[in-house]
């Protein structure tokens, strides 16, 4: 399937060097990608797909904690 290789390819992407545009490009493609996915999961239920989501929703997180940043200390 041509879904799984992109959400593949997207996975094994360098995410250094990335500008806050382009995170938030790469945060809204690994949400389609999640998305996608799981409406093939409900179908199939291959524990694969679900697989390739969890990896796919833990670099999400990574590159979305970046985009917020560190919060403020609260004194």
């Amino acid at each position: 399937m041509e879904l799984i290789s992109e959400a593949l390819e997207f996975e094994n992407a360098k995410m250094s060097n990335m500008s806050t545009s382009d995170r938030v490009v790469a945060s809204r493609e690994a949400k389609r990608l999640i998305l996608a996915l799981n409406e093939i999961y409900k179908k199939s239920k291959d524990t694969s797909l679900m697989d390739i989501m969890k990896r796919l929703t833990a670099k999400k997180k990574k590159i979305e904690k970046r985009l917020k940043g560190r919060p403020e200390p609260a004194f």
